[in-house]
C-alpha cells in the first residue's frame, strides 16, 4: 500500500480528515451496461433529493469547499468533482459514459459526495503521495481541462509532481484502457457516508465490473498536530 502524509495546513483545517484508500490490478473496459444502470440509478436519486443549491450543503462536499476556503481557493470558481457530478444531474445535464475505472470512481464519489482521486499507480513516481497546498504557478494539467490553477488548493503530489486535487486528476496519472493497477484515496474531509463502508464498495465494485485481483484496502487517519 502507497504511503501517505499530510501537509500540517490542510490537517490543522480538517483535523478529523481521512482517507480511504484502494489498491488493485485490475482490467479496464468500455463501461458495462450493468454498471452504467447503477449510475444512471444513482443519478436519479441525486437529482430527486437535492435541489441545485443544496448540493453545497451536503456535509461532504461542504466540508471540501470549507477546506477551498480555508486555503484561499474560491470554491465556487474551482469546484469539487463530486459537486460537479451532482450539479450536472441535477441540471438534467445527464453523465458522460466513460470506462469502468472511471465510473466506478464516478458512482462512489455521486452516492457518497466525497471526491475521489483515481489513479494509475504504474504512472505515478516514488512510494509516496504527499497532501500538500498548491502553489503559484505550479504545473498542473487537468484532464480534459488544460492547465488549472492548483495555487491554494489541496494536492496530491508523487515524487515528480502534482497528480490529484479535489476538483481534478492530472493528466500524467490518469485512468486509461491500459491501466492495471489503479490506485485510488477516497478523501473525506468531513464525514458523509462512513468512509469503511465507502472504502469496501469501491473495492467490491472493482473486484465485480474490474476484475480486481491483489486488492487491498486501508484508512488513513493522519496523526494529529
Amino acid at each position: 500500500m502507497i504511503q501517505i502524509e499530510i501537509d500540517p495546513r490542510i490537517r490543522l483545517h480538517c483535523p478529523d480528515m481521512c482517507i480511504g484508500l484502494v489498491r488493485a490490478n485490475v482490467v479496464n473496459t468500455p463501461t458495462p451496461d450493468s454498471l452504467w444502470a447503477l449510475l444512471e440509478a444513482e443519478a436519479e436519486r441525486v437529482k430527486s433529493t437535492y435541489e441545485l443549491l443544496a448540493v453545497n450543503a451536503r456535509p461532504a462536499i461542504a466540508g471540501t469547499r470549507s477546506l477551498y476556503k480555508a486555503l484561499g481557493k474560491d470554491p465556487g470558481r474551482y469546484r469539487v468533482a463530486s459537486e460537479q457530478l451532482c450539479r450536472r444531474v441535477i441540471k438534467g445535464l445527464g453523465i458522460y459514459r466513460l470506462t469502468t475505472l472511471i465510473d466506478v470512481v464516478n458512482l462512489v464519489s455521486m452516492a457518497s459526495g466525497y471526491a475521489i482521486s483515481g489513479l494509475d499507480a504504474d504512472r505515478l513516481e516514488g512510494q509516496c503521495l504527499t497532501m500538500g497546498v498548491g502553489e503559484e504557478e505550479e504545473p498542473y494539467n487537468g484532464i480534459g481541462r488544460g492547465p488549472l490553477n492548483i495555487a491554494h488548493m489541496p494536492v496530491y503530489r508523487d515524487a515528480i509532481g502534482g497528480v490529484a486535487t479535489p476538483t481534478s486528476d492530472e493528466e500524467r496519472t490518469k485512468f486509461t484502457l491500459e491501466t492495471t493497477t489503479a490506485q485510488i484515496c477516497i478523501n473525506a474531509f468531513a464525514p458523509e457516508m462512513p468512509i469503511r463502508q465507502a472504502t469496501d464498495w469501491m473495492a467490491s465494485l472493482l473486484q465485480t465490473f474490474a476484475q480486481a485481483t491483489n486488492i487491498e484496502t486501508n484508512v488513513y487517519y493522519p496523526p494529529q498536530i
